[in-house]
């Protein structure tokens, strides 16, 4: 009685065990438990704005998630709303933001308390071109023939539009000017790659260093016209965009003689205070994305360097890119008074 007595006991502990197991298991995989607030420190119509919009399309259309992701605009201070409302939310792991280069361009040229290291990084899901665009009905045959025509011309007198002051349109604008060796434009800034693009279409700037993605509606339209891309080498896509031309037939501004590079992180951070865990469920949710036929036609419509990264190599990624900004704007006179 005694033997059978101690079995049973054993048994129901076990049982009572694996019962209790089971919660914890299903438990160890942390997903969201209320929607996720997706920030995008730029203004509408950009090309952070498009990607973060577009991924939301995406996680929804493939049903990716649980909760859903709700988009949110906060570009003021050339981002820093977007920036400080994530340093202010350390411990709401419902909260990604996408990145450009005013991750590291905001706190350098406006003295903005805030760091990337005040978030975690997720992941690099590409990194973006910058095209040198002109008004079809400037005529200029080539890369070359404009940048002869504006040397040409009195200083300043060429204007260069961009998004917002100090950030990367402007800090690859004063490349341009320290190659030519002379103030030869003068920037106006706007509230987005979008608003850049009417500009150029509208004849009120001479010219734009917008991304790909920005530009290819009035490229398609006939109305813009690429000049130079500022990389080491050509694009890969060679699907034709217009009747006559793919991103790989835009030469490098190298091969205009204009020695200037320059490409834009796309990247994903969640807050500081999230865990390992809810770390790993972003990057597998992006890699879902990433895995998509929507999102390699994303990547080839905007002619984006498909460069993925996340943990440590991410990690040294964006230490070695902070410096390098660092040291560009430090030669722009970009930098402000407390860096």
């Amino acid at each position: 009685m005694l033997t059978n007595t101690l079995k049973k006991t054993a048994l129901a502990l076990a049982a009572g065990v694996a019962v209790l197991a089971a919660p914890v298991a299903a438990m160890a995989a942390w997903e969201p438990t209320k929607p996720v607030t997706f920030i995008i420190p730029a203004g509408t119509g950009g090309g952070a704005d498009q990607m973060a919009r577009f991924i939301q399309g995406v996680i929804q259309k493939n049903n990716l998630m649980e909760k859903p992701v709700v988009v949110l605009n906060k570009g003021g201070g050339a981002g820093a709303e977007g920036f400080l409302e994530m340093k202010s939310s350390a411990r709401d792991p419902h909260k990604i933001i996408i990145t450009l280069s005013n991750l590291f361009t905001t706190p350098l040229g406006t003295g903005t308390p805030f760091s990337y290291k005040d978030m975690r990084p997720v992941a690099m899901l590409a990194l973006d071109q910058f095209i040198l665009w002109t008004n079809v009905e400037k005529n200029y045959a080539d890369a070359k023939a404009y940048i002869d025509a504006v040397k040409a011309a009195p200083d300043r007198q060429f204007k260069m539009g961009g998004t917002g002051s100090k950030q990367e349109d402007q800090i690859i604008t004063a490349a341009i000017e320290k190659q030519l060796g002379d103030k030869h434009f003068t920037y106006l800034p706007f509230d987005g790659g979008g608003k850049v693009a009417v500009q150029l279409v509208g004849g009120h700037v001479d010219s734009s260093v917008n991304n790909p993605i920005e530009a290819v509606a009035q490229w398609r339209g006939k109305q813009l016209k690429p000049l130079c891309i500022f990389d080491a080498k050509r694009s890969t896509y060679t699907d034709k965009v217009t009747d006559d031309m793919a991103w790989s037939d835009i030469p490098t501004c190298h091969e205009a003689g204009l020695d200037v590079e320059y490409q834009m992180l796309r990247g994903i951070f969640t807050t500081s205070g999230a865990t390992d865990e809810q770390v790993a469920f972003y990057v597998d949710l992006f890699k879902k994305v990433m895995a998509t036929e929507d999102w390699k036609e994303f990547m080839k419509k905007g002619a984006f360097n498909q460069t993925f990264m996340t943990g440590p190599e991410f990690d040294k990624w964006l230490a070695a890119t902070e410096a390098k900004h660092k040291e560009l704007m430090q030669g722009a006179g970009f930098l402000a008074a407390s860096q």
